[in-house]
């Protein structure tokens, strides 16, 4: 598929512009044939960026924006048609601009909003979907897209501060690696050489640190395709169901690392469950849609656990509480939202605290780790320079008697 710049006259005879997507020429000439439109002009529109099918994704961001002002202008009163039109034409993103340029043309042919965006879920998930079609029933879109934007700018911030505080001590670690490899590989047979040359027998921690050395270098290779071998099975192992299950339940139950995850979990889920309910998506449908999004393998076990109890007539609160990873205070405040009627206002209000909580978990692990890490590696490297310094030392106390 591609896009098409294309001119013509409609059947009073005005002329009409626009964008459409279509996979060449003569079947875009067919569509606006099909829409009333005689094309005089069919020019294929350059975009403003390379899109990689399977890998070119659209940024978080990205769709942020789009909504956001989708929001104002369905609020002003403009078309929605009109309105996918102008923020098509006027998208960077290379990949969002076609997909809402495919939008508009189902749309234009009777295709409800929600139905149109089912048809791209590479770029519009089940969640923004559900929301749309709620705020299509209801006849207020624009409110549900100024929710579902405020919704993803908060899950984005929260994503955000997850990966920063895991980037943090595994960017250190491979910084803390290379330096280590590179005194080992490179450094220390440069002494190793000098050493040689003066025909005196070695302390113990120096002649260490060589055999070590010596090691590494006759068999980097090997070292590194086995952290290569690790690393791919690792990707095929967590690509499976019970892999994926295994290695989310050993980050739940890591120290440090474990609580902040847990508690970013909860925060999501109550987030999304509150943001879909208060839009008056069902239930059932909003838990699905929330397990699926879930990005945890426990967690989705743990939904879809509660979505099955609660379709059997149960209340949401019972089967969450035989859940280990949801807090008994969160599942005690959804009971009382739960019997007030106002679950959607609670679950935002848990949403809320565990933002907090997740701020302070990752002030406080980067408190514990800075320190922890930098003792680890100022240890190594005072190791390798006192193995190094030890034969000099030596030396001199020789020369000096």
């Amino acid at each position: 598929m591609a896009l098409f710049e294309w001119v013509g006259k409609d059947r009073i005879g005005e002329e009409r512009r626009g964008v459409l997507d279509a996979p060449g020429p003569s079947e875009a000439e067919a569509i606006l044939k099909g829409m009333g439109v005689s094309a005089t002009s069919i020019t294929k529109k350059k975009t403003n960026g390379i899109i990689i099918p399977g890998i070119t994704q659209v940024s978080v961001k990205s769709k942020v924006v789009f909504t956001r002002q989708l929001a104002t202008m369905i609020d002003a009163g403009l078309p929605l048609v009109q309105c996918l039109e102008i923020l098509g034409t006027q998208e960077p993103d290379p990949l969002l601009q076609q997909t809402v340029l495919a939008v508009k043309q189902s749309v234009e042919g009777g295709t409800t909003f929600a139905d149109a965006l089912a048809k791209h879920p590479k770029v519009f998930d089940n969640l923004f979907v559900n929301l749309i079609a709620a705020g299509e029933v209801g006849g207020i879109l624009d409110t549900i897209l100024n929710r579902l934007a405020a919704y993803m700018e908060k899950a984005m911030k929260l994503k955000q501060k997850v990966k920063g505080a895991m980037k943090y001590p595994v960017t250190v670690l491979v910084v803390s690696l290379t330096i280590t490899g590179f005194l080992l590989v490179k450094v220390i047979p440069t002494f190793s050489e000098m050493f040689e040359s003066m025909g005196k027998d070695l302390p113990a921690l120096t002649a260490n640190v060589v055999a070590i050395s010596d090691w590494t270098i006759a068999n980097l290779h090997i070292v590194l395709s086995i952290l290569g071998a690790i690393f791919v099975a690792f990707k095929l192992i967590t690509a499976t169901a019970p892999g994926r299950l295994a290695w989310d339940t050993t980050l739940l139950n890591t120290p440090v690392f474990g609580t902040l995850i847990k508690k970013a979990a909860v925060a999501k889920f109550t987030r999304t469950l509150g943001t879909l309910i208060s839009s008056g998506v069902p239930i059932l449908d909003a838990l699905e849609i929330v397990a699926k999004t879930a990005g945890n393998k426990v967690v989705e076990n743990a939904v879809m656990y509660t979505r099955e109890k609660i379709s059997e007539g149960k209340s949401i609160a019972a089967p969450l509480m035989e859940q280990s990873v949801f807090p008994k205070m969160v599942v005690q405040m959804i009971a009382v939202g739960e019997s007030t009627g106002a679950m959607d206002i609670m679950l935002t209000k848990i949403a809320d605290f565990y933002d907090d909580e997740v701020d302070a978990a990752v002030d406080g692990m980067t408190s514990l780790i800075e320190p922890l890490i930098m003792v680890v590696l100022g240890g190594i490297i005072s190791v390798v320079l006192l193995a190094m310094y030890l034969p000099i030392f030596n030396m001199a106390d020789t020369f000096g008697k």
